[in-house]
């Protein structure tokens, strides 16, 4: 019957402050984890991304998130003019282009 007391009293005791400090722990380890693996890498893609937009003038080769490859023939502040075929000239906004493609591509495609 005394083990049955001491169990129950055991139980109503407040956690000890190592736990409370472990949970802690755990939690700011969690966070860098996120930080370093999620967050982190995300904030440098954006960065680069932004990098080559502002970096984008006329003349350059270029595919949009869509898989549109086109040469620019017109920059301006939130659009650019894309000439996709010859004499066919499309307006997408600057954010949409993925990537800058080495000169000549418009030709072997």
């Amino acid at each position: 019957m005394d083990f049955f007391i001491s169990a129950a009293q055991a139980a109503d005791a407040a956690p000890s402050t190592e736990q409370n400090m472990m949970s802690i722990l755990m939690l700011v380890v969690l966070f860098a984890v996120f930080y370093f693996l999620l967050i982190r890498p995300q904030q440098k893609r954006v960065k680069e991304h932004k990098a080559l937009v502002e970096a984008v003038k006329k003349g350059d080769e270029v595919v949009t998130f869509g898989g549109v490859l086109g040469r620019v023939t017109q920059v301006g502040d939130a659009f650019v003019d894309l000439e996709i075929a010859t004499n066919v000239t499309v307006k997408v906004q600057k954010q949409s282009i993925a990537n800058v493609m080495p000169k000549g591509t418009m030709a072997d495609a």
